[in-house]
């Protein structure tokens, strides 16, 4: 694992320091086991969930705005907790509606001592903070105009930004959202191991 891991990294051009590598096996390892009574994610093998999930999310990070990020629908903590893991001075709120989620993202945080995270049980829409975000970033959380609807309120409103990490991209979808946002870049995304070659990163501004 650790092999394959280093293998992925050097492929994709991104730095962990030794620490960084060991957490975020660990956190596929701590995954792995809370999958087969949770199910927490459909990817069921180890090595998999290093292209599918560490890698992936990882990915995104040289597009990321300055700032505190939040991690809607964050599920089985993607991509926040591998994010919080490689940038451990920016803090990570990893909001998801489901207990058996936040219970593991709470045993995640604690087992890793990930002190720039914060886990949120709450639904998007019902979530109130005095403090708005900088970024807003999901994965395969909903379609593009139903995520920028239900976070617009959470946004800071000059430089704020929301970040869908997307599959296949329909123009129906991206021309469908809330009036006063503009998708303002659509990025390719290059994983190193992952299989279906799709992936973008759609990020959406105020106008």
């Amino acid at each position: 694992m650790k092999a394959l891991l280093d293998n992925l990294l050097v492929e994709a051009q991104w730095l962990l320091s030794t620490e960084q590598k060991q957490a975020q096996l660990r956190y596929v390892s701590l995954l792995n086991q809370w999958n087969q009574i949770y199910n927490l994610t459909a990817v069921r093998q180890p090595e998999q969930m290093l292209s599918r999930h560490i890698v992936d999310s990882l990915s995104v990070i040289p597009f990321l705005p300055e700032g505190d990020l939040l991690d809607v629908g964050s599920g089985a903590g993607l991509p926040g907790i591998p994010l919080a893991i490689a940038q451990p001075n920016r803090h990570y709120t990893l909001l998801d509606s489901l207990g058996k989620r936040t219970q593991f993202l709470t045993q995640v945080k604690q087992q890793l001592k990930l002190s720039n995270v914060s886990v949120v049980q709450d639904r998007v829409e019902n979530f109130q903070t005095e403090q708005l975000f900088s970024g807003i970033i999901c994965r395969a959380f909903s379609a593009l105009p139903t995520l920028v609807s239900l976070c617009q309120h959470l946004i800071e409103p000059i430089n704020g930004k929301i970040l869908a990490m997307k599959g296949k991209l329909s123009e129906e979808e991206l021309s469908s959202i809330p009036k006063d946002f503009t998708v303002a870049e659509i990025i390719p995304l290059k994983v190193p191991g992952l299989l279906d070659k799709n992936r973008h990163l759609v990020i959406v501004t105020l106008d």
